[in-house]
């Protein structure tokens, strides 16, 4: 799978469990909660700060 920015933080980790290290450490640290899971990764950057296309770069690398 390649992970986009529209891609569901909820369907990266059913795909890849091992992922939530990645969403650990940008903060989040409710992964989940049912408000979390249906978040983008865009969204979550946005509210967590983060470099969005830094975080899709170690997710896709991490993916394969």
């Amino acid at each position: 799978m390649k992970y986009t920015k529209e891609t569901l933080i909820g369907e990266a980790l059913d795909q890849d469990l091992s992922l939530s290290k990645y969403f650990m450490e940008m903060g989040m640290h409710c992964l989940g909660c049912p408000a979390s899971r249906g978040e983008s990764i865009e969204e979550a950057c946005m509210v967590h700060g983060v470099d969005c296309e830094a975080l899709l770069k170690r997710l896709n690398a991490h993916a394969g």
